[in-house]
């Protein structure tokens, strides 16, 4: 059997293993196998070069039972209605965990931000605001960063959406910077908690953290904040990746450089010539993998591949449930 690449399906299924143990019938899984919403939106923005572009964008609100939806957006050529789907399903999987007053949502565009401008992204993020304005709101739907978005466009969607309420509303939205009301360590706390599962996961398995050889794929908000934290605690990261490539050096590499020259989008690698695959350095011979990336990164095609005595995820679904088992 081929294997299920598709996140939404592979969600559900994870979703409907669950319930079957804990004994729910299916009407549950009736209720919980798709969002609650699913809106499709259009946003047309005149680029730079006198053009009208129109993108597409999408908003999932999976489960508002317990609280308002709450949930990233994402800019990237590859979004789709149902990686929105199944993310939005996460976060209501995420939030109840840990007991969380909120349902779980996903939002995305797709288009490719290192391809435009800062002219060209302001205009989209505002487009999209107005577009999904009647469902979303400090009591309905919380909107967040998530891959290729930052706090910059958290506030242009916010400047957005007060204007439009004609009324400042902060709680409209959360990563915002914290001139605007954000909240002090929001960027670094994906990357503290990661860090704790890793700490928790060495010890169980005897690893000593100091000299640890880590690999991490992705270098955006969470692992960027990994690495530092990694190698202050005296742990070699051997191995970082962004969307372009893959950096080695089996001595560790120099965080702080990189952390120094790394753009917005958590590009770094175009810097440098000695380059190697996310392919490649998912393989690497080390003590512990985070896949910090996106999903479907390991795959049944690779997991035997994988030499990592720990693989602690820090992206939404980067293992197949294939490659899981």
């Amino acid at each position: 059997m081929a294997e299920n690449l598709n996140l939404f399906t592979s969600t559900q299924d994870v979703i409907q293993d669950a319930l079957n143990k804990l004994g729910y019938d299916e009407g549950m899984f009736e209720l919980l196998k798709e969002p609650l919403r699913m809106l499709e939106v259009r946003i047309p923005i005149k680029m730079d070069d006198g053009k009208v572009k129109v993108y597409t964008g999408y908003r999932a609100q999976h489960n508002d039972a317990v609280g308002p939806t709450k949930g990233g957006v994402r800019f990237h050529p590859e979004v789709s209605e149902d990686e929105m789907k199944a993310l939005s399903m996460w976060m209501t999987l995420k939030c109840g965990i840990v007991d969380l007053p909120y349902g779980g949502a996903k939002g995305g565009i797709i288009c490719d931000p290192r391809q435009m401008s800062m002219n060209e992204i302001e205009k989209l993020s505002r487009g999209y605001v107005r577009a999904i304005s009647q469902f979303v709101g400090p009591t309905k739907d919380i909107p967040a960063p998530d891959v290729f978005t930052n706090s910059q466009i958290m506030a242009w969607m916010m400047d957005e959406y007060s204007r439009m309420d004609e009324f400042n509303s902060p709680g409209f939205i959360t990563g915002k910077p914290i001139v605007l009301g954000g909240s002090q360590g929001r960027e670094r706390a994906t990357a503290q908690g990661v860090t704790i599962c890793v700490e928790e996961a060495a010890k169980k398995r005897g690893i000593e953290m100091k000299g640890a050889r880590i690999v991490i794929q992705g270098f955006g908000n969470a692992g960027s904040f990994l690495a530092k934290f990694m190698s202050d605690a005296g742990a070699k990261v051997i191995g970082i990746s962004d969307a372009y490539g893959a950096l080695h050096d089996p001595e560790g590499l120099d965080i702080d450089y990189l952390l120094d020259r790394r753009d917005s989008f958590g590009t770094v690698t175009t810097l440098f010539e000695n380059t190697i695959s996310n392919q490649e350095l998912l393989e690497l011979d080390c003590d512990i993998l985070v896949p910090a990336a996106i999903e479907n990164q390991i795959t049944a095609e690779n997991a035997h591949k994988i030499k990592a005595s720990i693989v602690v995820e820090a992206a939404n679904g980067p293992t197949t449930s294939e490659a899981t088992k």
